[in-house]
């Protein structure tokens, strides 16, 4: 602890200081924040209308997608690969069960293990939809060409595979 001349106490905070907003590269980094934000945002908003017509959310397209490539999935599967919170994917299950696009099975060797399986209803939906979803998909990405398209995803990777190791950040 150190005194100022006035005789008020002060602390010494140890390690550097925490970028500040106008530095650049602290500046730049929130400037490509906003605009992977934008982006995602508004890709999103050219392809939901497909889905919208069909009464499905994405996380429910997502789900029925996994399920229509990978076969029957467990709830813990689905809920690493339609990167949602297993009490939301809950929740998207039973709306999609509801609806009969969808059913579980318990496994008979571990009753804990729960299946999500398509029922005909279901294969015949996503069967259906997702090439149209997949033609929405790639005619919004089409402003990029084949070269930028494997450079922005591998830069996603890179990011998304960092922000997964959860670096802790700077204190405030």
């Amino acid at each position: 602890m150190q005194r100022t001349a006035a005789g008020r106490a002060t602390v010494d905070v140890a390690g550097p200081a925490p970028p500040r907003i106008g530095e650049p590269d602290v500046a730049e980094a929130l400037r490509v924040y906003v605009k992977l934000l934008r982006a995602g945002k508004a890709v999103l908003a050219r392809v939901e209308p497909l889905l919208t017509t069909q009464g499905l959310t994405p996380t429910q397209l997502g789900v029925l997608e996994a399920i229509l490539h990978k076969g029957p999935l467990t709830q813990r599967e689905l809920v690493r690969k339609v990167l949602t919170s297993a009490g939301n994917l809950t929740d998207v299950i039973d709306k999609l069960a509801a609806r009969g696009l969808v059913t579980r099975r318990r496994s008979a060797a571990d009753r804990r293990t729960v299946t999500v399986v398509l029922t005909p209803a279901g294969r015949a939906l996503i069967g259906a939809l997702f090439p149209r979803h997949a033609r929405d998909i790639a005619a919004v990405m089409g402003v990029l060409d084949a070269t930028e398209l494997q450079e922005l995803g591998r830069l996603l990777r890179k990011l998304g595979l960092s922000a997964a190791e959860g670096k802790p950040s700077s204190p405030l």
